[in-house]
């Protein structure tokens, strides 16, 4: 849906907030799943239209469900991006908050180190519209370690850009207080003010026996077999590699056990990993269903023995309260950042981020018994109501945008 920005309010209260983002792409994961989910949960109180340096005729525009303002001239989502495809820069960012921003309540600028933050610090500092900035994850020290040749160009552009974005708004959001500890000091240069928000997700929708089938469906090579499942981003960042080794390493624990590894893959890396589990002898026990979306993921969720997620580097991950929200126990690392209210809940098992951690965090699970397990699934969706239903984190942040707009009136 694409039109013209809403009028600011009046009298109803309903506040009118932007949301600046890179891209909309499903395939990015977990922003603008984020954005859509607080969408759907505050449909009474709120109005929300989102600006994106998407092409005006990328396809997932299309029946989009929020009105979009795409200002790109070059795709920016589908398939691999290149480095700069990714940075996706558009001259009209900039006009655009000129002429727009005061028609808004509020300002929600998503993500960092893409032009969308980069834009919105050349003009949004300078404007009497209220903003805050959310990292989603972009300032954790993972980064830093492992790519230290890029985190010197990142301190140049926080240096220029983003550190000047996040020192004028009016808060800085993090999904836990996990995340907000891990960011201080990754820069020098700019201070800001720090708040933990939450984060949640919608709950798994009814129609489990459908949805499994409908999962079956994309999969008939499975057939009925038991599995484990990956449903996120095929990336480095993620882990697959050590998934894969410790996969390999538990094989015969379980020989009737299979792996399903979803998600786009947007680095090519894919092809690289199937010849890993080729040499490892385990191909014929992994699927590769591509990204899943609707009643098939909820699917994959429902019918997996365990969700697993040995990420390096993971400010809150959808896809693991999506897991818990559908009765699925979860395999993580220590690197998910919610990973302590998962441990305290036994609503799954932690380990370290390496391929001794994830093959110990998997053969434990593996030793568990019927009972055991049973307990966890429950355990599991306990976890998902006390601490990642969307409703509760959705209100939050509600409460968080009001208090910014009446410090700033």
């Amino acid at each position: 849906m694409m039109g013209t920005p809403a009028t600011r309010p009046h009298s109803s209260g309903v506040m009118k907030i932007l949301h600046v983002i890179a891209s909309v792409d499903p395939a990015d994961g977990g922003p603008i799943e984020g954005i859509i989910q607080q969408n759907n949960a505050m449909t009474d109180s709120g109005v929300r239209e989102i600006v994106t340096l998407d092409a005006p005729d990328a396809p997932f525009l299309k029946n989009f469900g929020m009105k979009i303002h795409p200002l790109g001239v070059h795709p920016y989502g589908g398939g691999r991006k290149t480095k700069w495809a990714r940075f996706a820069y558009t001259p009209r960012l900039v006009a655009w908050l000129r002429e727009n921003a005061k028609q808004y309540d509020i300002i929600v600028v998503n993500g960092l180190w893409n032009y969308a933050s980069v834009g919105a610090s050349r003009i949004l500092p300078r404007l009497t519209a209220p903003y805050v900035v959310y990292p989603h994850g972009m300032l954790d020290p993972w980064f830093r370690r492992t790519y230290p040749w890029k985190h010197l160009l990142k301190q140049a552009f926080w240096l220029a850009f983003e550190g000047r974005l996040l020192r004028h708004a009016a808060a800085v959001l993090f999904t836990c207080e996990e995340e907000m500890i891990l960011a201080r000091g990754q820069f020098f240069g700019h201070s800001y003010r720090e708040h933990v928000i939450g984060y949640g997700t919608g709950d798994a929708p009814d129609d489990a026996d459908n949805q499994i089938a409908a999962f079956r469906a994309k999969l008939p090579e499975l057939g009925d077999r038991r599995y484990l499942l990956f449903l996120s981003r095929i990336h480095p960042k993620k882990g697959c590699d050590l998934l894969i080794q410790a996969f390999a390493a538990a094989a015969n624990d379980d020989p009737d056990l299979h792996l399903v590894i979803a998600g786009p893959d947007q680095t090519g890396w894919m092809s690289e990993l199937q010849k890993l589990a080729e040499t490892l002898n385990v191909a014929s026990r992994i699927h590769w269903p591509g990204m899943l979306t609707g009643p098939a993921k909820w699917g994959a969720f429902r019918g997996a023995e365990a969700f697993i997620l040995p990420s390096h580097q993971e400010n809150f991950g959808i896809v693991v309260a999506e897991a818990l929200a559908s009765h699925t126990p979860v395999l993580i690392t220590d690197k998910v950042n919610i990973w302590r209210e998962v441990e305290a809940s036994g609503a799954g098992l932690v380990g370290p981020d390496d391929q001794a951690g994830v093959t110990k965090l998997l053969r434990s699970f593996l030793e568990l018994g019927e009972a055991s397990r049973s307990r966890m699934r429950s355990a599991a969706r306990a976890c998902f109501l006390k601490n990642f239903d969307l409703n509760g984190s959705a209100d939050k942040m509600l409460d968080i945008l009001k208090h910014v707009t009446q410090n700033a009136a």
